[in-house]
């Protein structure tokens, strides 16, 4: 079945001619009902990284023109939209506090918590995430299980191009207030953010607990414990200080999140 939509999806992409057809309009539903169900994903694991389900992140943009704009309403609060809102949350075994919003068509897995939040289409969060105060979950974010997004965190969405990747957060990460993961950035399990750490596809992440830097981009190394920093850069107007982000530890086997991040800052005598 789900070859067959993939081939459906994909001739629609093709011809959006198609998209007045019942039964290409039954297709494009499907997927977002399994994606709503969690049956599907739009980025999935895979033996040596992730892969993208491109007709995936196709039928979520096909599925906007689909759709009439719409009031719903949510106690004494209305809304206008094309996207409808996740319900059940009961049946689900989420907690769902108010006003925490979450679009149909992201998976919220059973025992996620969401304080006042926001979780777009296509996402998918994973069992006994915490998804904090006024953090945001973009559209298509992946979030492991056991995740915290700390209050005012920015998870970026990305729909288009289709071949971008999304952000992914793996299992047990912890990522502190007011942090910003964007342009398909990747956070490998257990990693751990401290406060206001920004990290986008070209943000030059730097290992510093060795005698020599180790730089990556986009990507944030296993159990590794970042914070803010700076390093300086030339322009014609002189040398300024631009961010960056520095690996200043690693979580120990020993220890959990809060005392490996508390352990680490304290070595450096770092306040985050």
């Amino acid at each position: 079945m789900q070859q067959d939509l993939e081939q459906v999806i994909n001739e629609i992409w093709n011809n959006r001619e198609l998209l007045h057809d019942e039964r290409s309009v039954k297709s494009i539903e499907s997927v977002i009902e399994m994606l709503d169900n969690g049956t599907l994903r739009v980025a999935e694991p895979a033996e040596g990284g992730w892969v993208v389900n491109e007709w995936v992140k196709k039928a979520v943009i096909l599925y906007f023109p689909t759709r009439s704009m719409e009031i719903t309403q949510a106690g004494p609060l209305e809304f206008h939209d094309k996207i409808a809102l996740k319900r059940d949350y009961d049946l689900r075994g989420i907690r769902v506090v108010p006003p925490a919003v979450a679009r149909y068509g992201s998976y919220i897995a059973k025992g996620v918590i969401l304080m006042p939040s926001y979780v777009n289409i296509g996402a998918y969060v994973d069992s006994g995430t915490m998804v904090d105060t006024w953090a945001t979950v973009g559209s298509c974010a992946q979030i492991g299980k056991d995740v915290h997004l700390s209050g005012g965190v920015g998870i970026g969405g990305v729909l288009e191009p289709v071949q971008a990747s999304p952000v992914i957060v793996e299992d047990g990460c912890f990522i502190g207030s007011r942090c910003i993961v964007v342009e398909g950035a990747i956070l490998h399990k257990e990693a751990v953010l401290g406060a206001g750490v920004v990290i986008t596809a070209s943000t030059k992440i730097i290992d510093v607990t060795g005698s020599e830097p180790v730089e990556y981009k986009g990507s944030v190394p296993e159990r590794a414990v970042v914070i803010p920093g700076t390093i300086p850069k030339e322009f014609k107007a002189g040398t300024y200080q631009v961010p960056c982000a520095l690996i200043i530890g690693y979580r120990k086997e020993s220890t959990n999140l809060k005392t490996s991040l508390n352990d680490a800052l304290r070595e450096y005598n770092i306040q985050v």
